[in-house]
């Protein structure tokens, strides 16, 4: 058995790249992954898509159809969906479609208003308590607790009932009466982020710095608590459209001519009776395409803000 020699290039050193210790995936940022992720949901894409059709067509679509949402036309009542009337007319002759678009105008603007409020109260309220000592923290959640045992729709009808007048409650009414008691729960969850974000570095840095109660706050924990921020408002916007829409179907929200997408529904009732189901059907489904676009985006958002779920 003869030894063959061994190859002088295999004891060669092996060539060093530059590259070599250099990271092949870039940075991403946080917000631009929560998009990106966001963006794959297709879902929640689909009900972002919903919500601007909705927003379109309240704004837009008056001026596209023509019509008034009070103008009358007695010869042209109950007249079914047609290519002059795209939703029919309803039991006065008004154009359905334009009635429509303002129903969603209103709720859109309530929803929004309401959750405004809640974020604004709800975030000052919750990042006190949070940042106060324990006996103010105590005394401030007990009165946030008993504000959230009164049941929320007894609270709001009780208000649009005290506050209304003869004709029904106004639009600001309504959204003070949503905001009685809606704010608790966006207090609960910024008061928690708030005792677990104090403790962390950043913020005892910033506090052995000189940084007041304030700064720390505003500066620190609040920008660190937007996601679940923004998950709260998505979802509290639907359950403001909701409890107007009741109101209104239960004649304490607004009333005509003002078109709430409650009372077309109520209008829509009166007539089924007689076989005009699409004036009870589309306010009730549009008012289902609201509801379900906000909660699937909020939903999306939810989990591209979890990162837990970050691949």
């Amino acid at each position: 058995m003869t030894n063959k020699p061994i190859p002088a290039e295999l004891f060669a050193p092996a060539d060093r790249k530059d590259d070599a210790d250099k990271i092949t995936r870039p940075t991403i940022g946080f917000w631009k992954d929560v998009l990106r992720r966001l963006l794959q949901n297709k879902l929640a894409m689909f009900g972002f898509f919903l919500i601007v059709v909705m927003l379109i067509m309240a704004f837009l679509g008056p001026q596209i159809s023509g019509y008034s949402y009070f103008q009358q036309e007695l010869t042209h009542m109950n007249i079914e969906p047609n290519g002059q009337y795209w939703f029919g007319t309803d039991t006065l002759g008004r154009d359905l479609f334009t009635r429509i678009c303002f129903g969603i105008r209103y709720s859109l603007l309530i929803g929004i208003l309401a959750a405004a409020m809640d974020f604004v109260i709800g975030v000052s309220y919750g990042g006190i308590a949070g940042m106060a000592s324990s006996k103010v923290d105590t005394l401030m959640m007990r009165i946030a607790e008993i504000a959230y045992a009164i049941p929320y729709m007894l609270i709001v009808i009780l208000i649009s009932v005290t506050m209304g007048k003869d004709q029904g409650a106004s639009l600001y009414t309504l959204v003070l009466a949503m905001s009685i008691t809606g704010w608790v729960p966006m207090a609960i969850m910024v008061r928690g982020q708030v005792l677990q974000l104090r403790e962390n570095e950043y913020c005892l840095a910033s506090q052995s710095l000189g940084g007041s109660k304030k700064h720390i706050l505003t500066k620190h924990i609040i920008p660190n608590t937007l996601g679940p921020i923004l998950v709260n408002i998505t979802l509290s916007v639907p359950r403001a459209i909701f409890a107007e829409a009741t109101l209104s179907f239960m004649g304490l929200g607004l009333q005509p001519p003002q078109p709430s997408l409650g009372v077309l529904a109520t209008d829509g009732l009166e007539v089924m009776g007689i076989g005009l189901f699409y004036q009870m059907l589309l306010p009730a489904l549009f008012i289902s395409l609201i509801m379900f676009s906000f909660n699937v985006f909020g939903d999306g958002l939810q989990d591209a803000l979890d990162p837990r779920l970050r691949k």
